[in-house]
């Protein structure tokens, strides 16, 4: 069988499809990706086919207008989202996308719930598409509270494409469990939990600070360590809540390994650009986040308990599953201070409950079955 990914040029949304497609090349599929090369190209298999659909000048404008996004509030920030952001980019993306189904001629189409032009070259070319569903968020239509908000979102899909294609009516992927997500759902969507398996990291990380200078696995005790990480997108809008994360871990015995650009920090505190998130997790006891998806599901599924101060997008919905399961403690990301910062990650790692929840919600994403079972539905979906 043949498949093509389709993805915008956001790390949190290739990570999954990575992780499907390399399940897929495992079992003899070809697979393909469609996107912005330089963003996909250090996250796929060795070897994968990629196929351009963003150049360079478009992704550099995508990112300066997520700088412009994350300093609106309120409903500047959907109307923003939607009309200078998502749609744009569906349109910006057809060509290159029907280019790449006719050279890869596939068999089905994934696409990511932000990559638009995805279903609409589908439809037009009469081939079936599953939706990979980046965040849990919009499956209980946060709109639903809002509905002149949600007609108007729904006009401009209809503009776009003629209907609604946020979700296939075939198939949708979601990469969490109904331990977190509340809700009734068709037939079509499909719990897979997080989709971890054949992930690359090309990341370097001085793994010996982990244990103060020995070795890991060295059996020297360590001191607990937590991950500070507000993703990869939110820039100078996290500053203000690191600098209070700093003083919130200066004293306390853990250590603590931030993701940020340099700056002064505690001896105890690593600070690095980047880090090989995914294999850093079995080396963590807590996690404090914005509560992006990707972030917040790899920590639970390594029954980790989490500290989520959302900013903004789907982040307040993560947040809220995140405590539903009791397995974490929401602050508030424009007022938290390092006194907050401190206590909420004293509890989540001192009172057991938190953790016990993590557990709970990382034995229903094992039962979920992750890249395997979103490699299953697949299938069946192509064989009809």
């Amino acid at each position: 069988m043949r498949f093509l990914f389709v993805v915008p040029p956001l790390t949190g949304h290739i990570n999954p499809t990575a992780s499907v497609g390399g399940e897929l090349l495992a079992r003899g599929h070809d697979v393909a990706w469609v996107g912005h090369p330089r963003t996909l190209a250090p996250l796929l298999p060795s070897g994968a086919v990629i196929f351009p659909a963003i150049d360079d000048e478009l992704e550099a404008d995508i990112r300066a207008k997520r700088e412009r996004w994350l300093g609106l509030r309120g409903m500047a920030v959907l109307k923003f989202f939607w009309e200078e952001f998502l749609i744009p980019l569906g349109h910006a993306m057809v060509p290159g996308v029907s280019q790449a189904v006719t050279a890869f001629e596939p068999d089905m189409i994934v696409a990511d719930q932000q990559a638009l032009a995805g279903p609409l070259v589908a439809q037009h070319a009469y081939l079936p598409w599953a939706t990979s569903a980046s965040t849990s968020a919009e499956l209980i239509n946060p709109l639903r509270t809002m509905p002149k908000v949600d007609a108007w979102v729904r006009d401009l899909l209809h503009d776009f494409a003629g209907g609604d294609i946020r979700f296939s009516d075939r198939l949708v992927l979601v990469y969490s469990s109904k331990a977190l997500v509340a809700g009734e759902f068709g037939e079509e969507v499909a719990f897979v939990g997080p989709a971890l398996a054949h992930r690359t990291e090309r990341v370097d990380f001085p793994w010996d600070w982990l244990v103060g200078g020995a070795s890991v696995g060295s059996g020297r005790a360590r001191r607990r360590c937590v991950l500070v990480s507000l993703g990869t997108l939110n820039g100078p809008a996290g500053e203000r809540f690191l600098s209070q994360s700093l003083e919130a871990v200066a004293d306390l015995d853990v250590r603590v390994v931030m993701v940020a650009e340099p700056r002064p920090a505690p001896a105890n505190v690593l600070i690095l650009p980047s880090v090989p998130q995914l294999a850093l997790m079995p080396h963590l006891d807590a996690v404090v986040t914005h509560g992006g998806h990707n972030t917040v599901c790899e920590a639970l599924a390594h029954g980790l308990p989490l500290v989520v101060a959302p900013i903004r997008d789907d982040q307040p919905t993560v947040a809220a599953q995140v405590v539903a399961a009791g397995a974490g403690v929401r602050l508030t990301y424009s007022r938290a201070r390092a006194a907050d910062i401190r206590s909420a990650l004293e509890s989540v790692l001192d009172e057991p409950e938190y953790a016990a929840a993590a557990e709970l919600v990382r034995e229903s994403f094992l039962a979920a079955g992750g890249a395997v079972a979103a490699a299953d539905r697949l299938e069946k979906v192509v064989a009809g």
